[in-house]
């Protein structure tokens, strides 16, 4: 009788648990908008939703400590003319968000560390150039200030938020509307899934397409793909039968998956999340009450079932804590804020160990929010590593860092004489906070300039006396 041997993984006995009631955020409208995003972003710092609101847009932000009732007169971020399809946090500012809106616009905020008593309307800077909805945003993982956008306009735009331009225009690469848009651990290459059934992998500063798939799923219905680790790419769709699939596929050939899995018959796309440190893969449907999560090894079967992680409500949406917003001390590998019709409800994933001690095998050293390049730099052709971080004394969030926005003055092309800049050229977006610690300063320094000048009058009235003493 042959005994079936094990597969040996640390990973095996993951679990989620959902956190108390009283950690949940309560009393959330939940945007009913139909589109195929995660409506939630989240960072170390914030949970951000995308929420219901008359008459544009608009999406809420809250600390994450601020858990229970919301209440309902909470402020929101409000610019947006029409309603928020996407956002996304910039992996290197915890109080730097972005949002994509069916306004056709994209805009980026600077989030303040406290509460504002009043909803958000003025963004650090509206980038515009899609002629329909824009549906997408993915900021570059290791170039600072480069935030990709994909619209109905078949278009994607890379931009510099830093200047406020469009740094490069994709716009003869896609024939039908973009499903999604996934970087490379370096953010050399990108991946693209579009309604015209191809798969495609672009290097944007090429301008080219560098491999093609045409239907890596046989069905209908949207793909999703993902980037691993190692540039195999990962992708979720439907057979012809309308059968939920995962493959896992090699660039090196690209003619069929190295695995291919059918799943069920449920109508959701499933959306990928990625944990590249642990190379777990977390499928979670629009509509489905389950996580199931799968690790991907370099040998075959490649794409390995580890468990199932259910609930009984269906979920609208889904955030993704960075691998640097986990609690290390209870080996968490990873966090997902589940999206109700009213509430945002943390699910935690564990990995069960007796020990107290640091995990070094559960933890490696992770990317962490220093930039590794510039814009101008990648755009010039360079490429780097992210930085990394080590996770044994956990994470500390850094200090609000101001986003200083230098848009060049079109209407003077003449150059710069001396070290005189002009209104345009300065930087165009100090925050209240900013603003009132200048005037604290103005307001010491006129005290002390009145405190010289009474001293310097007593001195002259002494002066006068001594000499009208010695008369």
């Amino acid at each position: 009788m042959s005994r079936r041997v094990v597969r040996q993984s640390k990973f095996r006995h993951v679990f989620g648990q959902p956190v108390k009631a009283d950690q949940m955020y309560e009393d959330i409208r939940v945007s009913k908008v139909t589109w195929d995003s995660s409506f939630c972003a989240v960072n170390p710092k914030f949970v951000a939703i995308i929420v219901e609101s008359g008459g544009g847009g608009a999406f809420m932000v809250l600390p994450l400590a601020k858990t229970g009732r919301v209440d309902k007169n909470i402020p929101l971020v409000t610019g947006h003319t029409a309603p928020v399809l996407d956002i996304d946090w910039c992996p290197h500012n915890d109080n730097i968000i972005a949002s994509a809106s069916e306004d056709t616009t994209v805009m980026v905020w600077q989030i303040p560390d406290y509460i504002p008593m009043r909803n958000l309307t003025e963004p650090v800077v509206t980038l515009e150039g899609h002629s329909k909805r824009v549906g997408i945003l993915t900021w570059h993982p290791t170039a600072r200030n480069i935030l990709l956008s994909a619209g109905g306009d078949n278009v994607i735009i890379l931009w510099n938020v830093g200047t406020g331009e469009a740094l490069l225009t994709l716009d003869d690469l896609h024939t039908d509307l973009i499903y999604n848009v996934c970087w490379n651990h370096n953010g050399s290459l990108f991946v693209t899934t579009c309604k015209d059934k191809h798969l495609r992998i672009i290097d944007p500063r090429q301008h080219l397409v560098v491999a093609e798939k045409f239907k890596p799923h046989e069905g209908a219905r949207p793909v999703r793909a993902t980037f691993m680790a190692d540039g195999k790419v990962f992708t979720t769709g439907f057979s012809k039968m309308s059968e939920r699939q995962l493959a896992l596929w090699d660039l090196k050939n690209f003619e069929e998956p190295i695995a291919l899995q059918e799943m069920d018959t449920s109508n959701g796309v499933l959306l990928p999340f990625y944990d590249p440190d642990s190379s777990i893969v977390y499928l979670c449907g629009k509509g489905d009450s389950s996580i199931r999560y799968f690790e991907i090894t370099d040998e075959a079967p490649y794409v390995h079932y580890l468990s199932t992680y259910s609930s009984k409500e269906p979920q609208r949406g889904m955030g993704f804590m960075p691998k640097r917003g986990l609690d290390v001390s209870k080996c968490e590998i990873a966090r997902f804020f589940k999206l109700h019709e009213r509430k945002c409800e943390p699910i935690v994933m564990t990995v069960p160990r007796k020990s107290d001690l640091f995990q070094d095998d559960l933890y490696p050293d992770t990317p962490g929010p220093e930039p590794a390049l510039e814009a101008d730099e990648w755009l010039s052709g360079k490429d780097a590593e992210p930085i990394l971080v080590s996770l044994r004394d956990g994470y500390v969030p850094v200090k609000n860092r101001e986003l200083k926005v230098t848009k060049k003055n079109i209407l003077d092309s003449r150059p710069p004489t001396g070290p005189r800049r002009s209104q345009s050229t300065c930087d165009t977006n100090l925050s209240r906070s900013a603003l009132e610690e200048l005037l604290e300063e103005i307001r010491s320094l006129r005290q002390t300039v009145q405190a010289h000048e009474k001293r310097i009058s007593d001195l002259e009235n002494k002066l006068c006396q001594f000499t009208n003493g010695t008369d």
